[in-house]
């Protein structure tokens, strides 16, 4: 049986009806590593950076794609809000279909 993605409830006024919903579609994600900033080496869990051989606080951690071995491309909080798309903070109900 299909997992639900998302549990939560529909409020019109007083009343509020539960929900859940299913993913229709396959998704395709992009998965982003967290980098030491100072280095630009990866961070392994818990937050310990292996080339500077601490452990590094949060504020000193950026996201990276990896298009290379060991190679990343570093982005900032800013520009993955820029192309995060408009569907990603709410949801449109096109339509209600009868459960089985």
């Amino acid at each position: 049986m299909a997992t639900s993605v998302w549990k939560g409830f529909l409020s019109f006024g007083l009343i509020s009806i539960p929900i859940r919903l299913f993913v229709a579609a396959r998704s395709e994600r992009i998965s982003l590593n967290q980098i030491h900033k100072d280095c630009g080496s990866r961070i392994k869990m818990p937050l310990f950076c292996p080339v500077c051989n601490r452990q590094v606080p949060r504020t000193e951690i950026v996201k990276g794609y990896e298009h290379e071995k060991d190679q990343y491309v570093l982005f900032t909080d800013e520009e993955l809000d820029k192309i995060e798309p408009e569907s990603a903070r709410s949801n449109e109900i096109l339509e209600f279909v009868k459960n089985r």
